[in-house]
């Protein structure tokens, strides 16, 4: 997959109002181009920007999409989209959740970012809003249809490739669930991440669904 080059940028610092609970990691690298910013739990700082291993991926990987879209007529069929499809030449705001018609997705973070999408939008001048979930299109397109979405487009993820590239995919058998997504969120601005949201604790078989820096009204402060 071939990225459009970007423009050049300037980095700027900018002070944080909760510095207390998250970091911020915003440096240049040697060959002038700019990190993500990182916006996760304090005591996971070195985790992600140790960029000696576990790196986080700097770009959305290379994945094909097996969806179902609704004909002139009414009928669904399959269609393959690509990353590129979805994130080729645009500013795109994506989170991911555990999974469609769970308790915190359907009931605060889907709503949500449903509810607060305009003004997003308006921030940070987003093409798109995307909501991926390790699920496939049958039961998104539903879970689309029930929450009455409009500004959020959902993306099937339903063999987790997409989750496993981004380094979200964890083990959820605890809960028989089998392998799920990571809760977090990225603006990507034409296929490159340029800030990351983590949820704390990521492991397996979490027996706890943090929710706070993939909370819409805080990325809507804090990006």
């Amino acid at each position: 997959m071939h990225y459009a080059k970007r423009r050049s940028r300037k980095a700027f610092l900018r002070p944080l109002k909760n510095a207390n609970n998250i970091i911020l990691i915003q440096e240049l690298k040697k060959d002038g181009k700019m990190k993500a910013i990182i916006n996760c739990a304090r005591n996971e700082r070195e985790m992600y920007a140790d960029t000696r291993w576990r790196a986080l991926p700097t770009h959305v990987p290379s994945t094909v999409f097996n969806t179902r879209v609704e004909d002139y007529k009414g009928d669904f069929e399959w269609e393959e989209v690509s990353t590129w499809d979805l994130f080729g030449g645009k500013r795109v705001l994506l989170f991911s959740l555990p999974g469609a018609f769970t308790p915190t997705c359907s009931t605060y973070q889907l709503p949500n970012f449903e509810k607060m999408a305009p003004e997003l939008k308006s921030k940070y001048n987003l093409d798109d809003i995307y909501c991926v979930s390790v699920n496939d299109s049958f039961v998104m397109n539903r879970w689309a249809k029930d929450n009455k979405l409009e500004h959020v487009k959902v993306i099937p993820d339903g063999s987790g490739k997409f989750t496993q590239d981004m380094d979200m995919n964890v083990n959820k058998d605890n809960l028989s669930f089998g392998e799920r997504s990571w809760r977090y969120a990225c603006i990507v601005h034409n296929g490159f991440i340029t800030n990351w949201f983590i949820e704390e604790g990521k492991e397996d078989n979490c027996t706890e669904d943090p929710y706070h820096f993939t909370d819409p009204s805080f990325i809507y402060s804090n990006a």
